[in-house]
């Protein structure tokens, strides 16, 4: 039996959005080719849900790059936002999943290793509670000054850790010392540190939005490029890293495409929905 993908799962920076190593600014343009993929997997009526790290704020705009709607305009698109935290249908944004966590702990261990980090919390639907200011681009949405204290008083659905004067290495450092081990985290391609919610990952988050499609894992093709994919890449029936994942990521994967500069997202999706 020939198998085919009845879902579609699309990582966002680094995967439709060309994202340079080390850099946490993304070129927010997708190729031609890779609109008019993700088009035709539309029109052959596979639901294409995009997984990412970013908040719900950061991906509705990709939702209308994308058309997701193109079949019909009057319904509804299912995301997974926050590395997994949070299930949206939009529009409008309606949160029909949210994980929180209680973060206090893990955050008073990572400023006691470094303590000059920026911290910032995400509010739903909102933007970011933070301690001092990111770099302009890297967070968006309304943005709310606040002392640590006050930033972790309350569950949370997510934590961002940063320090534009570390390294990526100094980040992997600094989770091995602060002992992250009672939670979920992702490291990005900078000093950028993701924490979640213990067993909260984008595959947990897909696992929510194929349950609500009828869809099973084996069913489904998921593809990215970043260490926050590995889960996702390792519970989809297919999992696709991009080309210039790196090895730890492509390693988990059942294929590799190209890379994001050559239009590795359509060069996947012209396997099930041709031109």
């Amino acid at each position: 039996m020939t198998w085919s993908p009845r879902l579609v799962a699309l990582d966002i920076d680094g995967t439709l959005f060309s994202a340079p190593h080390g850099s946490s600014v993304v070129d927010e343009t997708i190729s031609p080719a890779v609109l008019q993929a993700v088009a035709r997997a539309v029109d052959a009526d596979v639901p294409v849900v995009l997984a990412t790290g970013r908040s719900t704020f950061g991906m509705t705009h990709v939702v209308e790059l994308l058309d997701l709607r193109r079949r019909d305009p009057h319904g509804q698109v299912l995301a997974v936002a926050s590395n997994g935290s949070v299930v949206f249908s939009h529009p409008p944004v309606e949160v029909l999943e949210a994980v929180t966590f209680d973060a206090s702990d893990v955050v008073r261990r990572i400023l006691d290793q470094m303590p000059q980090v920026l911290v910032a919390v995400e509010e739903v639907g909102v933007g970011y509670r933070v301690n001092r200011h990111f770099p302009d681009g890297e967070i968006n949405g309304q943005i709310t000054l606040q002392s640590v204290e006050e930033l972790v008083a309350e569950p949370v659905t997510r934590v961002i850790v940063r320090d534009p004067e570390s390294s990526e290495e100094d980040f992997h450092r600094l989770a091995e010392d602060a002992g992250l081990h009672d939670i979920s985290y992702f490291i990005g391609w900078t000093a950028w540190l993701d924490l979640a919610p213990k067993g909260v990952s984008k595959a947990s988050g897909l696992a929510d939005v194929a349950a609500r499609l009828g869809v099973p894992a084996q069913d489904v093709l998921a593809i990215g490029d970043g260490r926050n994919d590995i889960e996702m890449l390792q519970w989809a029936g297919r999992g696709v890293a991009m080309g210039q994942a790196s090895d730890d990521v492509q390693a988990v994967a059942d294929h590799v495409t190209d890379t994001v500069h050559a239009d590795g997202v359509a060069r996947e999706l012209e396997r099930w929905f041709p031109a």
